[in-house]
């Protein structure tokens, strides 16, 4: 669905709900209402408004349907004709997400009775899940959502209730999870990000592996988010695998970091796609040991670089930097450049404004946003699968689909900002490890388990 499609269907939505107050306003219906309000009387909570009106509204619905299943309206003269009658009603205490309503549900003689609208043993309506769900994903915690709705809407739910309803989702995560894909994506941007997780009674660091997607409309999709112990090139390659199966036939370009095996791990699945290392990435590994005093004026010298017009000029730039102060006393930056020159002169091919979109993999930063606004507020999570439910829901749920567009001006370069110059992450590689020889970038030390489905989890931006 393309943005314009996207403002139609809110446009069309706002139209109907217009004409319907309008509608409700000219009645007279909403009269009694209006007075009540302007005489001080609550909306929410207990004796509030909405909450009478709900109750009312539920308890005829289920009149209705006992109506339905009888055969005979309330006061029908012929009732006595018909084998089952009414048989008074039942008190039931109901959660809303505008308060708890004391219902009257209605029964009847044999006891055949079945409401559909609040089905029997059901405490709580579907708005109130959706609401409790919806703050999970924000980034609330189960103790907080028990507190927030005790004190705002007057509902008082146990944490192991709220646990319940939160643990819906994960089937509807596992079905996103594994949703048909598109069969050509002009980019794909492939990244992760380090969440923690509570596992064996220790909270340890995992990888959160993040697959993005850009159509044709320029719109961006979360692809899927797989949880694994460490990243590597091994489980990547799994990851592209199971994008492959699930409809993606090929991608024009690949963004991602220079993790070692990774450009392999890619073409093994897409042996016709552009692999284009993150130049991001590639230029703090190329200052990793530049001493911190002297980052600026390395930063600054290694511009020309990744801002030539062509290939060439880029290979004249380097030899230039090479045979400057700077080159000369920092041999291992010109080698970074060196090493992984293949992967990293491809977006120099395209237009200024398709290099903002594939130079680096910062794209995918708006969903990274999300995601750490989630862990910032709780610390860590208590399980993968539950960390993998609030993360799926989220993007599965998220109103951030944006073009892939960068909003700087079509001439400009990728700015220094985002060069690891003054940052204090520059301070120290990404990894403790360190670099193998015929690559800038650092080898995980771990060993990188394979594919599996069972602790693994997806997220999108996109339905």
């Amino acid at each position: 669905m393309t943005m314009n499609a996207i403002s139609a269907d809110r446009e069309e939505r706002r139209r109907a709900q217009k004409e319907l107050a309008e509608q409700l306003k000219a009645s007279g219906a909403l009269d009694d209402i209006f007075a009540k309000i302007d005489a001080g009387s609550p909306l929410t909570g207990d004796g509030g408004l909405l909450g009478g009106m709900l109750k009312a509204a539920l308890e005829r619905g289920l009149d209705a349907e006992l109506s339905e299943h009888l055969g005979y309206d309330r006061g029908d003269p012929a009732a006595s004709a018909f084998e089952n009658s009414r048989n008074g009603t039942t008190s039931k205490t109901v959660s809303t997400e505008v308060g708890d309503l004391e219902l009257a549900v209605p029964r009847d003689r044999n006891g055949t009775f079945t409401p559909m609208l609040v089905p029997k043993g059901q405490r709580r309506l579907d708005g109130l899940d959706g609401m409790i769900i919806s703050l999970y994903a924000g980034g609330m915690t189960i103790r907080d959502i028990q507190h927030h709705l005790a004190s705002t809407i007057g509902t008082e739910l146990s944490h192991e209730t709220i646990s319940k309803i939160t643990d819906q989702v994960a089937e509807e995560v596992l079905a996103w999870q594994t949703r048909p894909l598109e069969a050509l994506y002009p980019v794909i941007y492939l990244d992760a990000i380090i969440v923690k997780i509570r596992d064996g009674g220790h909270v340890r660091n995992k990888a959160a592996h993040i697959a993005v997607g850009v159509d044709f409309d320029g719109i961006k999709h979360v692809l899927g988010i797989w949880v694994q112990t460490t990243e590597g090139a091994k489980f990547w390659a799994a990851v592209c695998a199971e994008l492959a199966n699930r409809g993606v036939r090929d991608v024009l370009i690949v963004c991602c970091d220079g993790l070692t095996g990774f450009p392999e791990a890619i073409s093994a699945t897409w042996p016709q796609a552009t692999v284009q290392t993150c130049v991001v990435h590639l230029i703090r590994a190329a200052m990793r040991f530049v001493n911190y005093q002297h980052r600026k004026q390395v930063a600054a010298a290694l511009k020309p670089i990744y801002t030539a017009a062509n290939e060439d000029a880029a290979l004249d730039a380097l030899a230039t930097f090479e045979a400057s102060e700077w080159g000369r006393k920092y041999p291992s930056a010109v080698k970074t450049f060196t090493d992984a020159w293949e992967r990293f002169t491809p977006f120099l091919a395209f237009p200024p404004e398709l290099r903002r979109v594939i130079y680096t993999t910062n794209s995918i930063e708006s969903l990274n946003y999300q995601l750490r606004k989630v862990t910032k507020s709780r610390g860590h999570f208590p399980t993968t699968p539950r960390q993998s439910s609030c993360y799926g829901w989220r993007s599965a749920t998220s109103k951030t689909n944006e073009p892939a567009t960068a909003k700087r001006n079509a001439d400009s370069p990728p700015p220094n900002a985002k060069l690891p110059a003054g940052s204090s992450k520059a301070k120290s590689p990404p990894t403790g490890n360190k670099p193998s020889n015929n690559s800038p970038w650092p080898t995980p030390t771990a060993s990188t388990p394979t594919c599996n489905h069972t602790t693994t989890t997806p997220l999108t931006q996109k339905t």
